[in-house]
């Protein structure tokens, strides 16, 4: 071999080292002194009466063959218990501002039918009212966050409602609430005034909609807010800056318990694509549409401190999630869709979103949980399974109420047909147990990443991991196979020299905890 060709062949291996030294991602911890807390409120789900959320997903009637506890499936309760939700929001959505609350309590058989104007036009029978949904929150043992009308109701029915399920003394409306059955009251903290007042609420410009929260919340509660109501405004759809500005700038901050704020990972409205035959392009597409999540949520933030520096004012993403076509042979007014590896994918990377910025965003709500756009569970008669996005979800309950631990690293690139995102996103916490966890997700569709944490700087000796990953992207369980995918133990790191080096496979998401 000749002497240039040696140093050429030297060079180049050199050089691969070099780029391959590169491509491993580097984990450092930021100044933790004043980290907040991962409120568990972040990981709240979601119950509208659309398609079949409500009746056939949480509600089989009390007559069903179907295993139920007042009609309330005991499966799907037993699933939703193990996924520890914090909070369950309901009756909708753009349903809120057309439900009528009296129209659902009282002897069933009396209850007046209404039609389901923004969801496939079916009847609604009110079977499932105030009373069911509370109660079911307490099977969950989780807190009910009502959305109120603010749309087709009124101030007075409002405050009856808030009455009726929070008041202890003798009243109108707690002597209703005993006459149907219920003696103490349900102590319901979290109310929203209206629902996507700039569209289905009633297509109110931020002035106007302003001045109609600042009317609502006056009369939900008394001067002080003694019940301690967190009453939560119609935010804003998505980039929607102005609506943000408006309500923080016009409406005292005594009076908000949070503004919502509500993102959908959708390519295009008018054509979202298959749920589950879709192309790596629409994937990227899907995922740079989730990753605005972290723009969104930091431009929103930057508004809020203007005028309430303190944070005591939460940002609240009550929905967010992936949307697509129907199902094939599904009703499309039910937005029934499969939920596949990209779901999975999705959801960490927006959990580890909303986490990274929890001193702001202190509650979220994902749409929606049974049946309906990217669900956890997915029922068919007597049959139920658990999707990807339930067992992301699981996965990711160790960082409720834990201390966010501040990460800082350069992500490799994901590149297609010339464009680049991150390809890793990262979110870390410690418990009140002293576990440190770790979640990581890599959304290349084609790359496994590297990446290496000192665990001396995290205090850690000895890690654990779990995996959701499969062989395909569009993978996804059925009723016939609806394990296909679930969690596994992850071996993919090694412990050198006091680094943590860890190989995630492409479109994956992993969970570490340290000890």
């Amino acid at each position: 071999m000749k002497k240039a060709s040696l140093l050429l062949l030297v060079f180049t291996f050199c050089n691969q080292i070099m780029v391959a030294q590169k491509e491993t991602t580097v984990l450092s911890i930021k100044n933790t002194a004043n980290a907040p807390t991962i409120n568990k409120n972040i990981y709240g789900h979601f119950a509208e009466h659309l398609g079949r959320s409500i009746y056939g997903g949480f509600f089989v009637g009390d007559t069903s063959k179907i295993p139920n506890t007042a009609g309330v499936r005991n499966d799907v309760v037993a699933a939703l218990k193990d996924l520890k939700i914090p909070n369950l929001r309901w009756p909708g959505g753009c349903f809120a501002d057309t439900y009528h609350w009296k129209d659902g309590i009282g002897p069933k058989e009396e209850r007046p039918t209404i039609v389901n104007q923004w969801w496939g036009g079916v009847t609604e029978d009110n079977s499932f009212g105030t009373h069911d949904f509370l109660n079911l929150c307490e099977l969950l043992g989780t807190e009910p966050y009502l959305a109120g009308n603010m749309g087709s109701g009124t101030v007075q029915e409002l405050a009856d409602w808030v009455q009726y399920v929070n008041f202890s003394g003798k009243s109108p409306m707690s002597d209703l609430r005993i006459k149907n059955g219920r003696k103490e009251p349900w102590k319901v903290k979290i109310w929203g005034v209206g629902n996507e007042a700039w569209g289905c609420g009633g297509n109110m410009t931020p002035d106007y909609y302003a001045g109609e929260y600042r009317k609502y919340a006056t009369f939900m509660s008394d001067w002080s807010n003694t019940g301690g109501l967190m009453r939560v405004a119609s935010g804003a759809n998505s980039a929607d800056y102005n609506w943000t500005e408006t309500l923080m700038k016009n409406i005292p901050g005594n009076m908000l318990g949070g503004v919502a704020l509500h993102h959908y990972s959708v390519i295009d409205w008018s054509k979202k694509g298959d749920g589950v035959d879709f192309t790596e392009d629409i994937y990227f597409r899907t995922m740079t549409e989730a990753l605005k999540m972290e723009e969104l949520v930091t431009k929103h933030s930057a508004i809020m401190d203007k005028y309430d520096p303190k944070k005591k004012i939460a940002l609240v993403v009550d929905e967010w999630g992936g949307w697509y076509e129907v199902e094939k042979g599904s009703n499309a007014g039910f937005l029934y869709q499969q939920n596949t590896m990209r779901d999975a994918v999705l959801a960490g990377t927006t959990l580890n979103i909303f986490n990274n910025h929890a001193d702001r965003v202190r509650m979220a709500n994902l749409a929606q949980c049974v049946n309906v756009l990217q669900a956890v569970i997915l029922t068919d008669k007597t049959k139920m399974l658990l999707t990807p996005t339930y067992h992301v979800m699981k996965m990711y309950s160790v960082h409720q109420d834990a201390t966010l631990i501040p990460l800082t690293f350069e992500s490799p690139l994901y590149t297609l047909n010339d464009k680049n995102l991150p390809a890793i996103n990262i979110s870390a916490s410690k418990d009140a147990k002293g576990l440190t966890h770790v979640s990581l997700v890599n959304i290349d569709a084609k790359k496994e990443n590297k990446i290496e944490i000192d665990i001396k700087e995290l205090g850690i000796k000895n890690v654990t991991g779990t995996i959701i990953t499969s062989t395909k992207l569009q993978n996804h369980n059925t009723f016939d196979n609806p394990t296909k995918i679930q969690p596994v133990i992850f071996k993919g790191f090694e412990i050198k020299k006091g680094k943590l080096e860890i190989t995630i496979p492409p479109f994956s998401v992993v969970t570490l905890e340290g000890k």
